[in-house]
């Protein structure tokens, strides 16, 4: 004869009982239930994965694509000057916190867009390079589709090379940019993209083989974003790194295809 303490009122003791961590008891068949019932994915246990990071990335991408429209049909250089200071202020922001508010990166979503429309009006206007931003928009989608093929296939790789190449090569086109805006806006060159087509190498304006070596500096920069949502699913990061990657992938992708299309516009001016 049992105990009364776990023959009476305890009917966690019972035969075939199972008692959850609340105290409430489940039978031996609810629980085969729960063994055979299929097993928690990244996303229910509030993990990063990689479905969280493409459905965030979709999403900004998608806002920008619609945001991109009235700044291509409706061109303003107000708007282009004020998307363009709003999305470099909110890129630097949330550059420097150690995780994304998906509000603000929604917002620079948005903003991105409708630069990005603006900026492809002014130059297949300004510089007579129409089609320009389709071209553009399908070096950037080809660049990455590449990228993404080969880094899934295990061919490349983020190494430590690549960090070094990345940190100096990306230090190093920042200040030939800031050099070539300052001679810019101080009057020292008159050409339309400063130092970029007032000079030339091999019969190539310098500004054609300075946005080759920005797009390879923007590959680099694509695979270590790949790299940062392979560790971070990995180690189970919480699902509120999916915005910091989906932000780092759209910042690189508007970079590519900022430079294609200086790249473009620059080799039909040309003609």
């Amino acid at each position: 004869m049992s105990s009364p303490v776990f023959s009476g009122a305890n009917s966690a003791f019972k035969p075939g009982a199972t008692i959850n961590p609340d105290g409430s008891t489940v039978s031996a068949d609810e629980l085969q239930q729960h063994f055979n019932s299929p097993a928690a994915t990244p996303m229910d246990a509030g993990r990063m994965s990689y479905e969280g990071v493409t459905s965030k990335t979709a999403a900004m991408i998608i806002l920008a694509f619609i945001l991109a429209a009235p700044g291509y049909m409706f061109f303003s250089p107000a708007g282009l000057i004020v998307s363009a200071i709003v999305g470099m202020v909110l890129g630097l922001v949330l550059a420097f916190k150690k995780t994304t508010p998906p509000a603000l990166a929604i917002i620079y979503a948005g903003v991105e867009g409708y630069f990005l429309g603006s900026l492809t009006s002014y130059v297949e206007t300004a510089f007579d390079a129409q089609g320009a931003g389709l071209q553009a928009l399908l070096a950037t989608a080809v660049t990455f589709g590449v990228c993404l093929t080969l880094y899934r296939s295990g061919k490349l790789r983020y190494t430590p090379k690549m960090r070094k190449f990345l940190l100096i090569g990306g230090i190093s086109y920042l200040l030939f940019s800031l050099v070539n805006v300052g001679m810019m806006v101080f009057g020292a060159t008159d050409s339309a993209w400063g130092l970029r087509s007032e000079y030339e190498i091999m019969g190539l304006p310098l500004g054609v083989l300075i946005g080759a070596f920005a797009v390879i500096l923007a590959c680099v920069s694509l695979i270590s974003d790949f790299d940062f949502i392979e560790n971070g699913v990995k180690r189970g990061l919480p699902a509120k790194y999916e915005w910091t990657a989906a932000f780092g992938l759209v910042v690189t992708l508007v970079w590519m295809y900022t430079e294609f299309l200086r790249i473009i516009a620059l080799l039909q001016g040309r003609d």
